[in-house]
């Protein structure tokens, strides 16, 4: 293949429509750096593997020699996203974005290639643009229009209100395409619609329209909805990286090919249809092919030592191999007077609650120490350190130490 062919087999794996493929084969054909443009509204502070889908992407286009434009909607995040939504989303604050949007800076380098990246606000242009200029932005799109997009459709059959400023959210996000000239925009497939009115604004503006290019939206730990952190189906980025390994060990072999062919850089395509063939004939145990990939997502915002120590620490305490020493110390506050094995489940993060750890005691699927616990009355006191675990895959090693005051 040529090296413009080859550059679109790695475009488009993982990639669920690119709107249009001919316009990008030419731009490629250019051979100058693409524009390649992002955006992302910092609605919550930290990122997770979900938004990591697009920043793959976008480290992709960088090995191959693009600049990327990671854009952080301070402006439209004070409007609020209505993609997907049967609602209107609260905006936020200035307060709020200025917080999150910092948290972001921080995190997207964990992937992206600093130097090979603007990292710009779209409140630059917004900020200094008039009211009569907003309504001349409005006055490129009808009512008509704006209904044809599926979440608005819904809400508008099902006479759910529409504010006003949810119809500018699309236009909004389409200027910024044409603040930054962008070639190629990046974006879940929720937001096809405010991508396609990139394209739409570019032309009227006399710029040749961006490519889009739109990406699945990952599917969480329990492998039916979006990873969320309002769901609690989500690996945050900034997580430990044991954490990172074993909430990834806990995913369904099924959303394991998945996850490898949306965030794994380290398994290929060719090769990932090998292991699966390995897999399907019962040759090799997915639990390896998994914890491969667990290895690469806590090395890539971790580090290779740490996601080793990870690796270790899941082996000794899931399938009892190596130390148990390897996996890392919590250190716990309780009382003087201890704590109860229920409330110490709940503290060290293994059970939401402390009636679903008496749920898991008396299931007998808990253990301390490698040895099944059932007595919820049990009582830890300060000084307590060891090895606790609930089912087969959920552990922490834990020293407890006295609550001050």
């Amino acid at each position: 293949m040529t090296d413009s062919e080859n550059a679109l087999a790695l475009i488009r794996r993982g990639s669920e429509a690119i709107f249009k493929e001919d316009e990008l084969r030419a731009r490629l054909a250019l051979h100058r750096p693409l524009r390649i443009k992002a955006g992302f509204d910092p609605t919550a502070p930290d990122l997770h593997l979900g938004h990591t889908v697009l920043l793959n992407k976008m480290r992709q286009f960088q090995d191959l020699g693009h600049r990327v434009i990671f854009l952080i909607g301070d402006f439209t995040g004070m409007i609020g996203d209505p993609s997907g939504r049967n609602a209107t989303r609260k905006p936020l604050t200035r307060a709020d974005v200025e917080a999150n949007a910092h948290t972001y800076a921080t995190q997207v380098f964990k992937v992206l290639d600093r130097e090979r990246t603007e990292l710009r606000f779209n409140s630059e242009w917004f900020a200094r643009m008039a009211a009569a200029d907003m309504i001349r932005l409005a006055a490129q799109h009808t009512v008509a229009r704006m209904l044809e997009r599926d979440d608005f459709a819904k809400r508008y059959a099902a006479q759910q209100p529409i504010a006003i400023h949810e119809f500018l959210y699309p236009l909004v996000q389409g200027y910024d395409s044409v603040a930054l000239k962008a070639d190629v925009e990046l974006g879940g497939t929720d937001q096809t619609f405010n991508l396609l009115m990139g394209r739409a604004l570019q032309a009227h503006y006399g710029q040749p329209p961006q490519i889009v290019l739109t990406l699945p939206l990952l599917e969480g730990l329990d492998g039916i909805n979006k990873m969320s952190k309002s769901l609690g189906n989500y690996i945050g980025i900034d997580e430990p990286a044991i954490d990172i390994v074993g909430k990834t060990m806990r995913i369904g072999d099924a959303l394991m090919w998945r996850w490898i062919e949306l965030l794994s850089f380290e398994i290929g395509v060719d090769e990932a249809v090998r292991l699966r063939t390995e897999v399907d004939a019962g040759r090799l145990n997915p639990r390896e092919v998994k914890l491969r990939l667990a290895q690469e997502l806590a090395a890539r915002f971790h580090g290779a030592t740490a996601a080793a120590r990870a690796v270790a620490g899941w082996q000794a305490a899931v399938r009892g191999e190596g130390a148990a020493a390897d996996v890392p110390l919590a250190e716990i506050p309780v009382p003087a007077a201890g704590l109860r094995l229920p409330a110490l489940l709940t503290a060290a993060g293994l059970t939401p609650s402390n009636s679903e750890a008496v749920r898991k005691l008396r299931e007998r699927a808990v253990r301390v120490n490698g040895d099944v616990c059932e007595d919820a009355a049990r009582v830890f006191a300060p000084g307590f350190e060891g090895l606790l675990q609930v089912g087969k895959r959920n552990f922490a090693r834990v020293r407890l130490n006295t609550r001050p005051g």
